[in-house]
């Protein structure tokens, strides 16, 4: 660990990744599981998602649910091409890469399949499990529904979540992904900020009484972004969420939905890799206004960002890093 100033430290990539599982073993977490949810938030660090990194851990030892008993993952039904899993009321990063793996396994021998989990929560960063089918050679697209956060257009209380989809397509490079909330601002963004004692953007939440405001601790609902369009994305997410199952999980809400398709299905050989790659690159090329040194795909800044501090390391918030450090020893559930 590296004092960078009074407000930051940093940390190598081994650092922050043995703090993260020791943390989480601390928590009760098993080794495991520890490491699938301690590799699921360094990912997210190291693209330059902060919020979603390590601070994220803290947000699962908070969490209601990890309190409340749990149990094995299992398959309420399954086909060949599909699978509805309750997640035993574990979380969702655990039970997110293991549906993404069963969906992997199915569209390879089926050509897509479709998995869909609930009574599961905290589910991270949506563009981990794409591209995890991209890198497989498949498409991938992942939708979430959450707890209630944001307004709809008119009211001045939550109506759906932060409902975000991502989308990850194999190139003859790096993965394309896709990965976007349909709120205005996401909920772990805002959990973050209320940590380090920070305020919000301008018109991104509202008070209990429907007023805009930026200070974290007083947000009890996030706006949608881009008004109603916005809002009937994340109605989208949520009515996916129902397909998943969020209707026989205990709190009604979350459904958790990944889809794989093997292009091979549509276009035999490399054709769809690299029919990807011939369009990505002409989008790249499109004229330029004065001034723009490039036009920017969709997750190219961390992708290469990942490329970045993985070999620089990791900078996090000093307030963070010392929250990690007192973690008390925990007593999560055991498994029924």
């Amino acid at each position: 660990m590296e004092n960078v100033n009074q407000d930051r430290v940093r940390l190598t990539v081994s650092e922050a990744q043995t703090l993260a599982e020791e943390v989480l073993r601390k928590a009760g977490y098993d080794a495991e599981e520890a490491h699938i949810i301690a590799n699921h938030v360094m990912d997210a660090a190291l693209c330059g998602y902060e919020y979603s990194g390590l601070p994220k851990i803290l947000n699962v030892i908070e969490h209601r649910q990890l309190r409340e008993p749990r149990r094995a993952m299992r398959a309420i039904r399954e086909t060949p091409n599909s699978a509805l899993f309750d997640g035993g009321n574990n979380n969702g990063m655990v039970t997110m890469y293991r549906a993404t793996q069963v969906a992997i396994a199915k569209a390879r021998e089926q050509g897509m399949a479709v998995v869909g989990v609930n009574n599961s929560w905290v589910s991270g960063r949506s563009a981990h499990y794409v591209e995890l089918v991209a890198r497989a050679g498949m498409v991938g697209i992942h939708s979430v529904a959450s707890r209630a956060h944001v307004a709809a257009p008119g009211s001045k209380g939550p109506a759906t979540g932060t409902n975000p989809v991502a989308f990850g397509f194999p190139t003859m490079n790096e993965p394309f992904l896709i990965d976007m909330g349909s709120s205005a601002f996401m909920g772990t963004d805002l959990i973050f900020q209320e940590r380090r004692g920070a305020v919000l953007p301008e018109g991104v939440a509202m008070d209990a009484d429907g007023k805009l405001t930026r200070v974290p601790s007083e947000v009890a609902t996030i706006l949608p972004f881009g008004g109603y369009k916005g809002f009937a994305l994340a109605l989208a997410m949520q009515a996916l969420g129902v397909l998943a199952g969020s209707g026989l999980g205990d709190d009604k809400t979350y459904g958790y939905l990944i889809m794989a398709i093997n292009p091979e299905r549509m276009l035999s050989g490399d054709d769809f890799r690299r029919h990807m790659s011939d369009m990505l690159a002409k989008v790249k090329a499109a004229p330029r206004q004065p001034g723009v040194d490039e036009i920017r795909l969709p997750g190219e800044r961390a992708l290469r960002e990942r490329a970045r501090l993985a070999r620089e390391g990791l900078e996090i918030d000093r307030k963070i890093y010392e929250a990690l450090l007192a973690v008390p020893k925990g007593s999560l559930p055991d498994l029924a």
